[in-house]
């Protein structure tokens, strides 16, 4: 089999054939599936095998006590002859991963060939194809885990021993100062434990990946953005602990813990950083700085890890295994997210390579994996599911039509920003239109729509409007997490229903919809799709005429940072933000190229900051969508080219569109602002409510555009194409 390894003392980084482990009693041989690379501690071993012998010693003072100590005992010679024996040696490398039993060991019940189990030791779960395990490090992943995030369970259990060494409590402010991949960590735990947490590292980006992952605020260490933060969520009084998840010699994360916590605090060392504790500053708040032993009870005593003797759960709760079990189940149950952790994927083969790209700064990354040859076989061919759309008869619950002179009457559920600016403006003086009733959380902002766009009636009670006869239509225009549930109820009740973009973060979600659609026999629905309806890209699609070969689409969306306290960032609750903003894209690309796509394929940047899908479709054809955050904010925000049967339409943000082919064609003068189809797209809706006439999008693509839109998330965590199951 081959092993990653490294020798100390020349640096050398290898991939070595060494023999398989025997099957010892007490443990089981595991294949591995993917294996995670520490890019804290592993790094620091890399780097530091590469420093000169006088840089080994300085940047180990406790290695050269033990041999002075050996000097002083043993003599010069036989030291040195020990000491260059074995620095000159090759030393395994890894300590976390997730794999396939492969044979059991005598003594061992909990477990079987063929079973999948996460491993941890830094003897144990080594970077290698095939490593033995003893008992107490391993854990069964749960149903629905994902190899490639099971392989994280050591540095989750890490990170959950050091939230329980800081006992967090419901309701309090922590500060979590360094937000690799342990602080990452740190942070969604105290989150799921219902715990404010403020950020401090001076990397933008891992401070933008924690708001992503739960954080209130997060900023520099020496930036006024985390004292403010703090001062704010606790009225001055200080953190209730701080936890060190930073590495490094500075000693500016303990300074800050000191100037942070709150009176009797507590702090609690995770990382390996510097401690020159400010006894002052320590001693006038009487904290309580306490320690946390890697993955918990267990660690270092060669009896529980080698011979299995566990720790009677009445006297030690939660043992190393216990916290890597916990840390799976919370993964498996959404609680933690690890893949926007993943900053890339790479074979087992490039282990060399990959080191060294990560210890030379060209790949930058908070997590990277080695997937392993047969994880690679087994993530081939994925499939995605698209539920069937139920047929349903236009003798159907719904409403079939409005009667003649009468108007047609609408509630909007929801009265946010894009309600106001982007649809009510359209609504309010429109001909044959009666805003009937507006339905909010908060009785004032109920009572300002109402005020500005002259709503019969205000109000907060959800059941009494989807009660309502005399409301035709419902718009669904409130939080992406409650739209499926939302358009299910207005479906249920028989109303014609416009839900804006997401219909769904999930495909549970998705399915109670169409669970709907088929209870109900009410299928009039419309999700707000908008672009498809530009005036400006429907002319042009005229002018590209008929395709009669597979076309090529460039679709790039230039969507900007989003601004601190976005709830985009709440990405537990409310979905990525490709899954909130991503089907506006795969609808539009889909109605250029007539066609529901068949498979995705989806790759991104450290964090899923920046993201390339790309979108198959049943004549060959293929659209590319690249979800960009980090461009210039002085560029255009949407940018598309469609080439195809020697002609190519380009759009630029639905200011100016232009065909190119035997004959050319330019947008002839630029519009007084951009129509991204919003006005005609509700003149649809309100027309097919009004005659009973077919939704301006089939159903079938609604359903289609969802799911591809949801499969990004399956491909970037396969790292392979996603098949589309059941599209034509």
């Amino acid at each position: 089999m081959k092993q990653v390894v490294q020798n100390y003392k020349s640096g050398e980084l290898a991939v070595l054939d060494v023999p398989v482990p025997g099957c010892k009693p007490g443990g089981v041989l595991v294949r591995t599936s993917y294996s995670l690379i520490s890019t804290g501690t592993e790094l620091m071993k890399v780097s530091e095998a590469g420093m000169s012998m006088v840089g080994k010693a300085r940047s180990r003072p406790d290695q050269v006590a033990k041999v002075m100590q050996s000097v002083a005992t043993n003599g010069l010679p036989a030291t040195y002859r020990k000491v260059m024996g074995k620095l000159d040696s090759y030393t395994p490398l890894g300590y976390s991963l997730c794999g396939v039993v492969e044979q059991v060991g005598a003594g061992v019940d909990d477990v079987k060939v063929g079973d999948l189990v996460a491993c941890a030791g830094n003897e144990h779960a080594l970077h290698a194809e095939v490593n033995w395990v003893p008992r107490n490090l391993y854990a069964r992943v749960p149903e629905g885990l994902a190899p490639r995030h099971a392989a994280f369970g050591t540095v989750g259990a890490i990170a959950l021993q050091g939230v329980r060494q800081g006992g967090p409590q419901l309701g309090e402010v922590a500060l979590v100062i360094g937000l690799g991949l342990i602080g990452q960590l740190v942070v969604q735990l105290l989150a799921a434990a219902g715990v404010r947490v403020v950020g401090a590292d001076p990397d933008p980006a891992r401070c933008a990946l924690a708001e992503g992952l739960g954080a209130v605020a997060c900023g520099d260490p020496g930036s006024a953005v985390v004292e403010n933060a703090v001062a704010e969520l606790t009225d001055g009084h200080g953190v209730d602990q701080v936890y060190l998840a930073a590495g490094g010699d500075s000693n500016q994360p303990v300074e800050l813990a000191a100037r942070l916590c709150r009176d009797r605090g507590r702090v609690v060392d995770i990382g390996k950083c510097r401690l020159d504790l400010p006894w002052n500053a320590y001693y006038e708040k009487e904290l309580d700085v306490r320690f946390s032993r890697s993955y918990g009870p267990g660690r270092y005593d060669p009896e529980y890890e080698l011979e299995g003797r566990d720790y009677p759960i009445g006297y030690v709760r939660w043992t190393e295994r216990r916290n890597l079990a916990c840390f799976l189940d919370l993964a498996a149950r959404g609680r933690v997210d690890v893949e926007p952790l993943v900053s890339h994927v790479a074979d087992f083969a490039d282990a060399v390579e990959t080191y060294r790209s990560l210890e030379e700064g060209g790949l930058k990354a908070v997590a990277v994996l080695f997937r392993y040859p047969e994880a690679a076989a087994e993530t081939e061919k994925p499939v995605v599911a698209v539920p069937e759309v139920p047929r349903v008869s236009r003798g159907s619950a719904a409403k079939p039509a409005v009667r003649a002179g009468s108007p047609v009457r609408l509630a909007f559920v929801g009265a946010g920003n894009y309600a106001t600016s982007m649809l009510l403006p359209h609504l309010a003086d429109r001909e044959g239109v009666e805003l009937s009733a507006v339905v909010t959380t908060t009785a004032l902002s109920a009572a300002n729509a109402r005020h500005k766009f002259g709503f019969a009636r205000a109000t907060t009670d959800l059941d009494a409007v989807l009660g309502d006869d005399a409301v035709d239509a419902v718009f669904v225009v409130t939080r992406h997490s409650s739209h499926a549930e939302l358009t299910r109820k207005a479906l249920l009740a028989g109303k014609a229903v416009f839900v804006e973009k997401p219909l769904a973060l999930s495909g549970d979600e998705l399915a109670g919809v169409l669970a709907a659609v088929e209870e109900s026999g009410n299928d009039r629905l419309q999700v707000g799709f908008n672009r498809r309806f530009s005036p400006l890209l429907r002319e042009a699609k005229e002018r590209f005429g008929a395709r009669t070969g597979p076309a090529s689409l460039r679709y790039l969306v230039n969507a900007g940072r989003l601004e601190h306290g976005s709830w985009y960032l709440r990405q537990n609750s409310e979905g990525s933000r490709f899954a909130g903003e991503g089907g506006h894209f795969v609808d539009t690309a889909s109605w250029l190229l007539d066609a529901d796509p068949v498979s995705v394929y989806a790759v991104a940047t450290p964090g899923n900051e920046d993201l390339q899908v790309v979108l198959g479709y049943p004549d060959g054809s293929t659209a590319t969508i690249g979800y960009v955050t980090t461009g210039a904010p002085g560029f255009p925000k949407e940018t598309l080219d469609l080439v195809g049967d020697g002609k190519v339409l380009r759009l630029d943000d639905f200011v100016r569109a232009s065909v190119h082919g035997k004959k050319r064609w330019v947008s002839s003068r630029l519009p007084k602002a951009r129509d991204k189809g919003q006005n005609a797209e509700l003149a649809a809706f309100v027309r097919a409510v009004r005659t009973g006439g077919p939704m301006p999008v089939p159903l079938e693509s609604l359903v289609a555009t969802t799911a591809a839109t949801l499969a990004v998330r399956t491909a970037l965590a396969g790292g392979v194409p996603v098949t589309l199951a059941g599209t034509p």
